[in-house]
């Protein structure tokens, strides 16, 4: 944040933003059509290292304060920063994918959440609601509403619906760092909060629980996790405020 608002973004530095937003996509695209039963959650991230490799892009979550992957994904109970690894995905699964990719300098960052296989009606249901949240946040995003509108549209579509919105997490400013000013809560109270501009890009990520809303982190100082063992969904996307509306950049 400079002075009294969110950092405003040139239509050059967007259009970068745009080419890691890209690549980020064909993370997703690659991802989900690999998520199926018997799948581990390492094959994903291998996925997500070959995108990279290929686009001649740099991760931003590898390395970031030691984490030592790509993706973060995330199975079931545990709402976000699941490390990959042996964890074999199995049918009525769910799992949350977490990417990011710079490129130029220039970050963005998305998620999303799938079914592994046939999933339940309530599964099916919490994922759905969460890209609902996400979606009604995004047309918030336009010249003159406020961050307290963004929040308020999130909340608004999950308490809706009987879920909740997962406590202490939010979205956040993005550009030359994966996280910059502001913090973008998901609650808030409509014409609160900051003005939003043409050129101010943030990363808007709704997480939602079918239980409690608190959380714990568990040993490895990365999973988080429902603190009921309930099941959570995470989505997320790059958005840039132009002249025209929100544009969201982590599209193919």
């Amino acid at each position: 944040m400079i002075g009294r608002g969110i950092v405003r973004r040139s239509r050059d530095e967007i259009a970068v933003m745009r080419r890691a937003g890209r690549v980020v996509a064909e993370m997703h695209e690659r991802t989900r059509a690999a998520i199926r039963p018997g799948v581990t959650t390492a094959d994903l991230d291998r996925i997500g290292r070959d995108v990279i490799e290929a686009r001649g892009a740099t991760s931003n979550f590898l390395g970031y304060h030691g984490y030592p992957a790509v993706i973060c994904a995330s199975p079931d109970e545990v709402v976000v920063h699941g490390i990959p690894g042996a964890r074999v995905l199995d049918e009525g699964d769910i799992v949350s994918i977490d990417c990011g990719a710079i490129v130029d300098g220039w970050h963005a960052d998305a998620a999303y959440t799938a079914g592994v296989g046939t999933i339940s009606a309530e599964a099916q249901r919490l994922i759905d609601v969460t890209d609902r949240s996400l979606a009604a946040a995004i047309e918030r995003m336009v010249e003159g509403n406020r961050l307290g509108d963004v929040g308020h549209a999130v909340q608004t579509v999950v308490e809706a619906e009987g879920l909740h919105v997962v406590d202490g997490y939010t979205g956040h400013g993005i550009g030359r760092a994966m996280h910059e000013d502001p913090t973008v809560p998901n609650v808030g109270w409509p014409g609160r909060g900051l003005k939003l501009r043409v050129g101010n890009v943030l990363a808007i990520e709704p997480m939602v629980a079918v239980g409690t809303p608190d959380t714990d982190v568990l040993d490895d100082d990365w999973t988080v996790v429902t603190l009921d063992g309930s099941w959570a969904a995470h989505s997320e996307h790059t958005v840039a405020i132009t002249d025209d509306g929100p544009e969201v950049l982590t599209l193919p």
